[in-house]
C-alpha cells in the first residue's frame, strides 16, 4: 500500500503543481487586468479629490504671514455660527438617513419577495425619480407643503385641522423633501443584497422549527447588513454636501455646511 501510494504520489504530484502554478499565473493576470482598468479612475479621484483636498489642508496650517498655525482651526471653533452649521448638517443626515432606512428596508423586502416580473415594474418607479432633476423634485414638495400647498388645504378641508401646519421653509420641509431624493440611494443596493440571500437558508430555518418572526430576525437581517450598510454609507455622505433641497426647503433656517460654503465662497471672492 506504501509503494502504490507513493508511486500515485509522484504521477499526480507534477501535474497538481503544474494546475497550482496556471491558477496562479491566471490569478495574477487578472488582477493586473483589474488594475488595468481601475488606473484611470483611481488617478482621476488622486488628481481630481485628493490632491486638492490635501493641498487645502496644508494651506490651512498656516496663517496670513506663512507661519505654522493653529489659528484657523481656533477661529473655526470660536464662530458660534460655523459650530450650528456643523450640528446641522449631522442632525439633517443622521435624521434623513434614519427616515430612509425606515421607509426603504421594507420597501426593499417587498421587492425581494415579488415575482421578477411584478418587481421589475415597481423598480421602474423607484428609479424614476432619477429622470427628475433635483431643483423640480424640490419645488414640487415646496408647492405640496407650503401653507397653502395641497397637504394643508386637504387637511383644512376635511376639518383634520384648523389652521395650517409648518410643514416648509424649516427642518420638517427639509427632511421631506431630502428623505424622498434620497430613497432610492438607500433601496437599490440593499434591494440586489436581498436579492442575492438563498432562499434555502430560510427554508432550512423554518424547517427547524423557527417562526417566520425568527427566519427573519436571525437569517435575513443579517444577511441584508451589506447592502444596508453600503446604502447607509451612501445616504449620510450624500445628505452631508447637500445644497439645493435645504436651501429652498429650509427658507434661510436650515444652514448646512454646503450653503455655509456658497455663501463664504461669495462673500469673500467679491
Amino acid at each position: 500500500m506504501s509503494l502504490a501510494s507513493a508511486s500515485l504520489d509522484r504521477t499526480v504530484g507534477p501535474d497538481r503543481a503544474l494546475n497550482a502554478d496556471a491558477l496562479n499565473a491566471d490569478a495574477r493576470r487578472e488582477a493586473h487586468g483589474m488594475l488595468a482598468l481601475l488606473s484611470p479612475g483611481l488617478f482621476l479621484v488622486f488628481a481630481v479629490i485628493i490632491v486638492p483636498i490635501g493641498w487645502l489642508f496644508w494651506l490651512s496650517l498656516f496663517d496670513e504671514s506663512g507661519r505654522l498655525s493653529a489659528a484657523n482651526y481656533a477661529r473655526f471653533f470660536e464662530q458660534a455660527s460655523y459650530i450650528k452649521t456643523f450640528v446641522t448638517t449631522f442632525k439633517v443626515a443622521f435624521t434623513v438617513t434614519g427616515a430612509c432606512v425606515l421607509l426603504g428596508y421594507p420597501l426593499a423586502y417587498m421587492l425581494s419577495q415579488l415575482p421578477r416580473r411584478a418587481a421589475s415594474i415597481c423598480l421602474i418607479f423607484v428609479i424614476l425619480p432619477f429622470w427628475t432633476s433635483v431643483l423640480v423634485r424640490t419645488y414640487a414638495w415646496l408647492v405640496i407643503l407650503q401653507r397653502k400647498g395641497l397637504v394643508n388645504t386637504w387637511l383644512i378641508d376635511l376639518g383634520i385641522i384648523s389652521q395650517p401646519l409648518p410643514l416648509a421653509n424649516n427642518f420638517a420641509g427639509v427632511v421631506i423633501g431630502m428623505t424622498h431624493i434620497m430613497l432610492p440611494f438607500l433601496v437599490l443596493p440593499l434591494y440586489a443584497s436581498m436579492k442575492t440571500i438563498d432562499v434555502d437558508c430560510l427554508r432550512a430555518g423554518m424547517n427547524l422549527g423557527a417562526s417566520p418572526a425568527a427566519t427573519f430576525r436571525q437569517i435575513f437581517f443579517p444577511l441584508s447588513l451589506p447592502g444596508l450598510a453600503s446604502g447607509l454609507v451612501i445616504v449620510f455622505v450624500l445628505c452631508l454636501g447637500f445644497f439645493v433641497t435645504p436651501a429652498l426647503m429650509g427658507g434661510g433656517k436650515v444652514i448646512m455646511w454646503a450653503m455655509r460654503m456658497e455663501q463664504t465662497t461669495s462673500l469673500y471672492s467679491n
